[in-house]
């Protein structure tokens, strides 16, 4: 229907785009990290394995790579927990109004970020709102210490914000079923507890993928609810990250530790789209 020329024109301005504002950062990430720093806290452009080598060597990265891990597997857990119910209410057992509190699920994803952690730290500070509350009703006699900075509060945080993204794709597979499969289950004498794991759920497997997909690799990648509300307990990768590109001035050690943070979520994503296509052909 168009031409080569027309095809040509609509398809250079995009990955023009792509190449310049994606894969040359990404290149460029690549050579850093091969890179070293100075006694004198410039870049020696020299090749070397210095920084993987101080990576594997130094526990502490080790650590903190597993405890991000570890707080990201909880953040996509709790997530599904809570998306995956809301998202099945509103597809399969609300008739009025869906729209309206499909809305409702979608509106805290305009306000700030900053905002929405701020606002966790002022309920879970020591003379915070929820502190105050336990007080007043004589649960406790003190304020609770593990509330805030703590991988604790890390892991509220991150869920709240980050569970509309597990939400959306998992609400859009429960759409997609036919209604008539579910129809066909019942007239064929399941219960409702049979039909929802024989039928709902095996069609709803893509979306509980894309939904466990994001939350976890948002959350692996968060540094601002950590360094908000982590404390030394709760610090995470993307913070070591941060400071190595900062006040550290390290980058070459930052561009391999990102490079490592990169190939990890390629493979998760690669496996998660594998299940998804799995799931979606059987």
């Amino acid at each position: 229907m168009f031409s080569r020329a027309y095809r040509t024109a609509i398809t250079i301005p995009p990955l023009f785009w792509v190449v310049l504002f994606l894969l040359t950062p990404y290149a460029l990430m690549f050579c850093y990290s091969f890179w070293s720093v100075s006694s004198a806290l410039s870049i020696v452009h020299q090749w070397n394995l210095g920084n993987y080598r101080e990576l594997l060597e130094k526990s502490v990265y080790r650590a903190t790579l597993l405890r991000s891990m570890g707080i990201a597997a909880r953040v996509t857990i709790l997530a599904l927990l809570l998306g995956y119910p809301l998202a099945y209410y509103l597809s399969f057992r609300r008739t009025t109004r869906k729209d309206l509190l499909y809305q409702l699920v979608i509106i805290p994803l305009w306000v700030s970020y900053l905002v929405r952690a701020y606002a966790w730290k002022t309920i879970l500070g020591s003379e915070g709102v929820l502190n105050t509350l336990f007080e007043y009703l004589h649960i406790t006699h003190h304020p609770l210490a593990f509330l805030l900075y703590s991988p604790f509060a890390v892991v509220l945080t991150l869920t709240h914000i980050y569970t509309p993204f597990t939400f959306l794709p998992i609400y859009a597979s429960l759409e997609h079923i036919p209604r008539t499969l579910v129809e066909a289950s019942q007239d064929l004498g399941a219960s409702p507890a049979q039909t929802f794991w024989r039928v709902v759920f095996p069609l709803s497997v893509p979306g509980v993928l894309a939904g466990a997909t994001f939350a976890f690799v948002l959350s692996l990648g968060d540094f601002l609810a950590p360094l908000l509300l982590g404390g030394p307990s709760g610090i995470m990768i993307s913070n070591i990250v941060v400071s190595l590109f900062g006040a550290a001035y390290n980058w070459p050690l930052g561009a391999a530790i990102s490079l490592c943070m990169l190939i990890l979520v390629v493979g998760l994503l690669f496996v998660a789209e594998r299940l998804e296509r799995r799931w979606s052909l059987s």
